[in-house]
């Protein structure tokens, strides 16, 4: 099932209905008067694009925007495909299927992920993976991979699954993480591990750790063997950095302290 867009919007779109699970089993006049939720003049799906019908379990946007917002929201099963850009909250708790964005998404891109894979092959914004407001956790499984670079705090209150960056971090990158696994292969910017109570930080640059942080020698080599080959089929990126030497330091000890952070040797 495809979705063409017909002229860039002018405001914000809700596109949250148009999963394949809810777009199952209805026909394309019912699709066409689905509501996108906007912020000012009322629009359906058939004011926005141009929809030719197939099969609901594959969905592609021909043509995306920053102003795409809440695309794949809930996504439990299936594909969905943008050809450009997304807007906030992309794949805001997902808990199966697959994500691909093929531009740049805003912040809070993964969300409360559950589960389901999702690839960005341009940048994200602030808070990949990250609570919305008034949450207390952030993505809690399944697999995140950006090709570009991520705004601030990435992997905020992270509590499982894998978030891979394959450029740079703009700072306090797994903040407040609980558990987990965040990736960055370029440099993680200040203060990476912020308050962060479990997990691991495997990081290409990190000149600015947290003075709570402490060193702790090199790295368990099983642990980087196990944890090479689960980013392989992943990233090519990631899976190298595995094989570097590397620096280990625990903390942060401002908080439980029992989380990791392996650093490429030099870049401490």
């Amino acid at each position: 099932m495809r979705f063409t867009l017909r002229a860039p919007p002018e405001q914000r779109l809700d596109l949250s209905p148009l999963v394949p699970d809810r777009l199952a089993g209805l026909d394309q006049a019912a699709i066409e008067r689905v509501g996108l939720n906007t912020t000012r003049a009322t629009l359906c799906v058939g004011d926005v694009f141009t929809v030719r019908m197939g099969d609901p379990a594959r969905v592609t946007f021909d043509g995306g925007s920053e102003r795409f917002d809440n695309l794949g929201e809930s996504l439990s099963a299936g594909e969905i495909v943008v050809e450009g850009d997304a807007g906030q909250f992309a794949g805001r708790r997902m808990s199966g299927g697959r994500m691909e964005i093929r531009g740049n998404a805003g912040g809070w891109a993964a969300s409360a992920l559950r589960g389901g894979r999702m690839e960005i092959h341009g940048d994200a914004g602030e808070r990949l993976g990250g609570p919305a407001s008034g949450e207390v956790a952030g993505m809690a499984g399944g697999t995140v991979v950006v090709r570009g670079s991520v705004g601030e705090r990435a992997g905020d209150r992270m509590r499982r699954g894998l978030i891979v960056v394959e450029g740079d971090a703009a700072g306090w990158t797994g903040s407040r993480m609980i558990a987990g696994t965040l990736v960055v292969c370029g440099d993680a910017g200040v203060l990476p591990g912020y308050l962060m109570r479990r997990g691991t930080l495997l990081l290409g640059r990190a000149e600015t750790p947290p003075p709570t942080f402490v060193p702790s020698g090199g790295a368990p080599t099983v642990f980087l063997h196990l944890l090479a080959a689960a980013l392989s089929p992943v990233s090519e990126p990631a899976a190298r950095l595995t094989a570097a030497p590397l620096q280990r330091l625990l903390g942060d000890m401002a908080s439980l302290g029992m989380g990791e952070m392996l650093v490429q040797a030099g870049h401490l």
